[in-house]
Parts: C-alpha cells; structure tokens; sequence
C-alpha cells in the first residue's frame, strides 16, 4: 500500500500496490501492521456495504461521537464516489476543514478516515458500491450528522445532489457551541 497524506491531519489516501501477471493482479487493501507504524486505528470491529441506484445521491454527512467515534477505511468497488470528510476535531489543526476525494472502482483507491470526522459520499455514477470497514460498533444514541448544504462547510460538489434522505436533510445548522468534542 502507499500512503498519501492529505490536507487534513491524520487523513490519507491509500494506492493499492499491485503486483500482477498475465492473471491479472494481486494486492493487499490493508495491513495490521503499516496502519499500526503510521499511528493509525489498526483494529476494525465490523465492515459495512452500501449500494446506491443513482448518480447524485449523497449520503452523510455523519459521525459518532466518543467514546463511538470511529475511524472508516473507505472503497468504492463499483462505479465512482466523492467522498467527503470534515474534521470535527476541535484541537486539530484543521478543524472544520474539509477533503473531497474521488474513489472508484476504476482508480482502486482508498480514503482513511480517522476518528472525530464526519463523513459522507456523493455518487459519481449510476450503480455504486462502497464497501468500509469501521472501528467501532454502531451505536444510535452516539450518532450525529452535518447538513452537506450548510453554508459554514462551504462545500463545493461538481454535480447536483439529485436525493438525500429525510434524515440527512434534516441535521440541525452547524453551531460551534452544541458540536461535539472530539
């Protein structure tokens, strides 16, 4: 695997090293041991599936919060993604920035996401799927979410988000008082 840092601390993209012949290739998507070297959560309790009919369905943004925090390694293994995190950690040096990221299924890569972000995807393409293993066991009472509209993020997208569930829509405005701590 190799490693690429990005703008927001503790957040890297990940490259699959292929190793191929006339089969195709072979390729290692994580590793116990490189995650544990770089500091990162090395421990994944569940991995999750997501399947999306249509493109511009955006999904997120959401988030647990301590102690259910969790830290995501996502993949897109069907059709493209824009995957897009904030960091809602209040002592970092880029709190309430924000990534975006293309994941497909072409591109192979990977987006670890740390514990105290929110994260959310929109979909590039018709038929995704997205499949990501996370640190933490779900727990509703812990969960929270930002609106991917809301004016504080500042959020770019390059395509019309077309569907949204009720539930995302729904997220209160972003207030520094009432975020949570990380």
């Amino acid at each position: 695997m190799i490693f690429h840092e990005t703008k927001l601390a503790d957040a890297f993209l990940i490259d699959l090293e292929l190793r191929g012949d006339e089969r195709g290739f072979f390729a290692r998507s994580f590793c116990e041991d490189e995650f544990a070297a770089k500091g990162l959560v090395s421990h994944f309790v569940q991995t999750n599936t997501s399947r999306t009919s249509e493109r511009g369905t955006l999904r997120g943004l959401h988030y647990q919060r301590a102690p259910y925090a969790e830290a995501k390694l996502m993949r897109c293994i069907k059709g493209a993604i824009l995957d897009i995190i904030v960091d809602l950690r209040s002592q970092s040096a880029t709190y309430l920035q924000h990534g975006m990221f293309e994941l497909s299924a072409e591109n192979r890569r990977q987006l670890y996401v740390p514990p105290g972000f929110a994260h959310g995807f929109l979909t590039l393409s018709d038929d995704v799927e997205v499949v990501y293993p996370v640190s933490a066991r779900y727990e509703p009472s812990a969960e929270g979410g930002l609106r991917f509209d809301d004016p504080s993020l500042g959020l770019e997208l390059p395509i019309a988000v077309t569907t949204v569930s009720e539930k995302d829509r729904s997220w209160p405005a972003f207030n520094k008082q009432t975020a949570p701590v990380f």
